[in-house]
């Protein structure tokens, strides 16, 4: 990658000539002169510089925004091109919403890990609208998610059907029954994810489906914290089965659905659209694909 777009983007990102030309391990005088140099062949000013302060200007803001993609670009190339000498190994990085990330993922990579052990996966769990923007921008391979996809150039592939139970704790006095009443699901606290979250969105939407306004709500970020906060007796959830599967078997939670019906999703692969693929990405988007773990498979 161009030495002088390197430099920029590093003085950009720090603010600061001393600190840039600290992590790049140069001298600030060169530093300096490797911007005069950019500058120069775009006839543009990109920093306004004073004893305090460096700042960018519009024309520093636009070298930026593209430098970002030329810097992604040039890592993508980077990649492509030293895969083409490796055998099925290589780096993955790979975004799940907490739903998948935190409950399913985990044993999906241990047996993916088991039969492709030379590729080396890192993991960012986030809510479904984080890792869609993280796709998109490249700074993640491949997600998955729960949620509706927003963005366009986002390839969708659907490959497991989920189901959202009512959960309580076992002392609550609905526990009694596999079905709820309508009425009796208004009257309670409902706990509920935060606005972004795959789940948030299923759960407003049942709720405006079955035409349930809540006597109140309770948001928490986290599907761990609901848990424990619906054991507490704090209120009731819609959750994925297979976010309490400990529970159950401890009997601290009892589930519940609405009358005669179920709540379902789709887990759903996503990547960029591009011409180009890693070996790594291919290997893990085929076997998430073609995975048998719960949630139950889509057909096909």
């Amino acid at each position: 990658m161009d030495q002088q777009l390197l430099v920029f983007l590093k003085v950009a990102e720090h603010l600061s000539f001393s600190r840039a030309a600290e992590a790049l391990h140069v001298s600030q005088p060169a530093v300096s002169q490797n911007i005069v140099n950019l500058e120069t062949s775009l006839n543009a000013k990109l920093f306004d510089r004073t004893n305090k302060s460096v700042q960018l200007t519009k024309a520093g803001e636009i070298v930026l925004h593209y430098g970002k993609q030329i810097k992604t670009l040039y890592a993508e190339m980077e990649q492509l091109t030293d895969d083409l000498l490796r055998d099925n190994s290589g780096p993955l990085a790979i975004g799940a919403s907490y739903t998948y990330g935190e409950y399913i993922l985990p044993h999906t990579l241990a047996r993916f890990r088991a039969k492709f052990p030379k590729v080396t996966p890192s993991v960012i769990i986030a809510n479904t609208h984080d890792i869609e923007a993280r796709v998109a921008s490249g700074e993640l391979d491949i997600g998955i998610v729960e949620g509706n996809i927003s963005l366009d150039h986002i390839q969708v592939k659907t490959f497991a059907r989920d189901e959202l139970v009512i959960i309580m704790s076992s002392k609550h006095p609905l526990a009694t029954s596999d079905e709820v009443r309508l009425e009796d699901l208004e009257k309670q606290t409902w706990i509920v994810r935060e606005h972004g979250s795959g789940t948030r969105e299923i759960t407003d939407v049942a709720l405006s489906q079955y035409h349930i306004d809540p006597a109140s709500k309770m948001e928490f970020g986290s599907t761990q914290v609901i848990k424990e906060a619906v054991e507490a007796g704090l209120g009731i959830a819609l959750l994925s089965v297979t976010t309490i599967r400990k529970e159950r078997e401890l009997g601290t939670l009892h589930i519940a659905r609405f009358p005669n019906a179920r709540i379902t999703r789709d887990f759903s692969v996503i990547t960029r659209q591009s011409e180009f693929s890693t070996k790594a990405m291919n290997l893990f988007y085929e076997f998430i694909c073609t995975s048998s773990d719960e949630p139950t498979p889509m057909p096909g």
